[in-house]
């Protein structure tokens, strides 16, 4: 095994009645196990991010209720070997008061597990301010659903199928700071999915090699923190990979957000990794490594920062999310070693006061 950390195996609940972390919930697991029974107002975080990538175009959705704010954002970006052809965000934004909460189920949106539940915000037809977006449960998988208007007004729509495979194993774990404030998140990967999105007249097809990764996240947060994250999912020397990586945020907590997932089965790496990289320049090429192994041994070359700055009152973002390629080693639990050559994905860099 790669890590100290304790492995959960049944179902437990995130929060003591009181709404205080359950000591007994800190752990990692391999399916979905924790019920994010969240109590209080004000830190509390809740969000679902997918993001669905093929070689030459990616669709990303984000619905979120950060207690004070719900934030949810259709984004779209298709590139070719000369740069970037399409590059579209259209975000919603509301107060979040305590009477006009988005209605997050208390498990994984758009699953079929314990606790969880369908979730749709926005109106049946957005105008330019608005974004529609469905995240529901299907036999085999989740279906993502959205619709929204570009800049340029043209109709952007979403209906994606991202497949659950019989027993293909995914990362769960919770990160304590402290007995208020901790995070869960559930990271998917190498999930396969297709579908289609139209912009305008036209039609990007999502087929053969089209994979999702979902981060599911429920937790009470401190005022201000960094992170890292970076995944990708894809076909490589034989072999499904996905790699899920993050650090900065969970230093100090005995928890890690760190795994690969190869032919559907996860290992978990509990030490911190090492990011390399040059904030200033985020499209300079980062490298990210096992500190104390050679378990990760990664180059990640970027060719595209969605980058973010805002300050508006409470809340203050920096993020830079790079997408670009991975190319190296890594190795997992049984001593597999796997040549990562080209998988798409992203690394990010993000300052968040919220």
């Amino acid at each position: 095994m790669a890590t100290h950390e304790r492995e959960i195996t049944g179902p437990v609940e995130l929060c003591r009645p009181d709404g205080r972390l359950n000591r007994d919930a800190v752990g990692w697991s391999r399916t979905p196990l924790h019920r994010g029974n969240l109590r209080g107002w004000g830190r509390t975080k809740r969000w679902e991010y997918w993001c669905v990538t093929t070689p030459t175009h990616l669709l990303a959705l984000t619905v979120s209720d950060l207690d004070f704010l719900t934030l949810d954002t259709v984004y779209f970006l298709a590139w070719d070997g000369h740069g970037v052809l399409e590059d579209h965000e259209r975000t919603a934004l509301a107060p979040g008061l305590p009477t006009r909460r988005t209605a997050f189920p208390e498990g994984i949106a758009g699953s079929g597990g314990p606790h969880g539940g369908d979730l749709v915000v926005g109106p049946e037809r957005p105008g330019r301010r608005r974004v529609r977006i469905s995240i529901g449960h299907e036999p085999g998988g989740t279906r993502l659903r959205a619709r929204a208007l570009t800049a340029d007004l043209r109709p952007l729509e979403v209906d994606l199928l991202v497949a659950q495979p019989e027993g293909h194993e995914t990362l769960s774990v919770v990160v304590p700071w402290d007995a208020r404030r901790f995070q869960y998140t559930s990271k998917h990967t190498a999930r396969p999915a297709t579908g289609t999105v139209r912009l305008g007249d036209r039609t990007y097809d999502f087929g053969d090699d089209a994979w999702g990764v979902l981060d599911h996240g429920r937790g009470r947060w401190p005022r201000s923190l960094g992170w890292n994250w970076g995944a990708a999912s894809g076909r490589t020397d034989g072999h499904t990979v996905g790699l899920q990586f993050g650090g900065q945020w969970t230093v100090g907590t005995g928890s890690t957000e760190n795994a690969l997932c190869v032919d559907g089965r996860l290992t978990k790496i509990g030490t911190e990794l090492d990011w390399h990289y040059d904030p200033a320049t985020p499209l300079a090429p980062w490298r990210i490594t096992t500190p104390d192994s050679d378990r990760v041994d990664l180059a990640f070359v970027p060719f595209h920062d969605r980058r973010t700055r805002t300050e508006a009152g409470l809340v203050a973002n920096r993020t830079d999310q790079c997408f670009g390629h991975y190319r190296g080693t890594i190795r997992t639990d049984d001593g597999l070693r796997v040549a990562v050559d080209g998988l798409l994905g992203w690394a990010e860099d993000v300052r968040m006061r919220w």
